[in-house]
């Protein structure tokens, strides 16, 4: 077994802080959102940490996702949940990217997509603190990873997901273990049965942001870019944005490491990709606007990025911001041809939400807004085996003559 999940895990989380007021919290007791209705953060005792890990023992470890337990709110050993959560790969696309531009390949992880990170965190965490039943809104994937987790430590789990939510996924979430129910509506119309069931005491609201934990699986891709770099971040990242969650906690990795004293004040330009039929980041970024307000009619063919209101929509809007970038909406014409391109011409099967981060690329690129010469990394979400493809219908009879010119 991997010793970074058999070692002593002393603990170094102090509190929980809202994200908007800064007001603390316990630790551990369960919490969903703040008493303003607004995001907690796990917050640590950094020197503590600092003083028990250096960069060069960290360089020892198996490097998967809990080579970090140090910057990672679960105490105890036995409360860990783990189907084997690597460090995912910089893939380059020198053709239909360019020469500086490396694919964070997070399909690599268990359920095929980034959510692993978060709900592997979040669903340890509701095994420490005793929930013994979970409910969550999903486009797909989110579902599937906390089936899975939550299967693995025995957590019932039902789902909501929107009714035209691909079958691949539906079937993915029932197979691991979850109760999931299609529902005429968006994620956030799912999101709302899921508060009222927690209302009334009937589960867990395992929605995005709605739980302090989630973040801090999603930031160790933050922590993983340092180490894979070198301790010396990109120029510039394009993370494909609904919830948001993930640019939220790589924001954080990065405050926490350059606290450490592990990497400078240098940050990424952080670039919030969303699908032009549904960009409210977009339009509050644009705006001027700390707040974004629900996107109506919302449509896209990446259905991961397809998240009308955002519970953190101030915290992503604040770390684009702050780090010299911008909220880009891209077409879903030019997603689907950033997929094709990127499988033809340089043979990573991106997913949707991944392609939209190369077309925004692109029109970055185009722009101005970027250069080819600066290092890029961009968010591949999800395997693209998960997704709709097109048909391939050439057939061949052995038994006729066959034309090998043709061929």
């Amino acid at each position: 077994m991997n010793d970074n999940l058999t070692a002593d895990r002393p603990s170094f989380v102090t509190h929980l802080e809202c994200s908007m007021t800064g007001e603390r919290y316990d630790a551990d007791m369960l919490h969903g959102l703040s008493r303003v209705g607004r995001p907690l953060l796990v917050r640590y005792d950094l020197d503590a940490v600092g003083a028990a890990l250096s960069r060069d023992a960290l360089s020892t470890r198996p490097t998967d996702l809990w080579r970090w337990r140090e910057l990672l709110p679960v105490r105890h050993t036995r409360d860990i949940v783990s189907l084997g959560e690597i460090e995912t790969p910089m893939v380059p696309i020198p053709v239909s990217g360019g020469a500086n531009v490396l694919v964070k390949d997070e399909g690599r992880l268990p359920t095929g997509s980034f959510k692993a990170r978060g709900l592997v965190m979040a669903v340890a965490m509701a095994k420490e603190l005793g929930v013994t039943r979970i409910a969550m809104p999903t486009n797909g994937n989110a579902g599937a990873a906390l089936a899975a987790y939550a299967s693995r430590c025995g957590i019932e789990t039902i789902v909501f997901c929107p009714e035209d939510t691909p079958e691949i996924n539906v079937r993915e979430i029932a197979m691991q273990g979850a109760r999931v129910w299609r529902v005429n509506g968006l994620i956030d119309d799912c999101g709302a049965i899921v508060g009222k069931g927690a209302t009334e005491g009937r589960w867990f609201d395992f929605s995005t942001l709605k739980e302090p934990y989630r973040i801090e699986g999603k930031k160790t891709m933050g922590l993983e870019l340092a180490a894979q770099f070198g301790w010396d971040l990109p120029d510039a990242i394009f993370y494909p944005t609904g919830g948001g969650t993930g640019l939220i906690g790589m924001w954080k990795a990065f405050d926490e490491l350059e606290k450490l004293g592990w990497i400078s004040s240098k940050r990424p330009r952080m670039y919030a990709v969303q699908a032009s039929g549904c960009a409210p980041i977009v339009r509050a970024f644009e705006a001027g606007e700390e707040h974004a307000e629900r996107w109506e009619d919302a449509h896209t063919i990446a259905m991961g990025i397809r998240v009308p209101r955002a519970v953190g929509d101030f915290l992503i809007l604040r770390a684009v911001r702050e780090s010299g970038g911008k909220a880009l909406g891209v077409g879903d014409p030019a997603i689907l041809k950033a997929v094709e391109d990127c499988a033809r011409r340089d043979g990573l099967l991106l997913c949707p939400e991944g392609g939209a981060t190369l077309a925004a690329y692109r029109e970055a690129l185009r722009t101005g807004e970027v250069d080819e010469d600066e290092r890029v990394v961009l968010f591949n979400c999800a395997t693209g085996l998960k997704y709709p493809m097109p048909p391939s219908p050439q057939t061949l009879d052995r038994h006729a003559p066959i034309d090998f010119d043709a061929l």
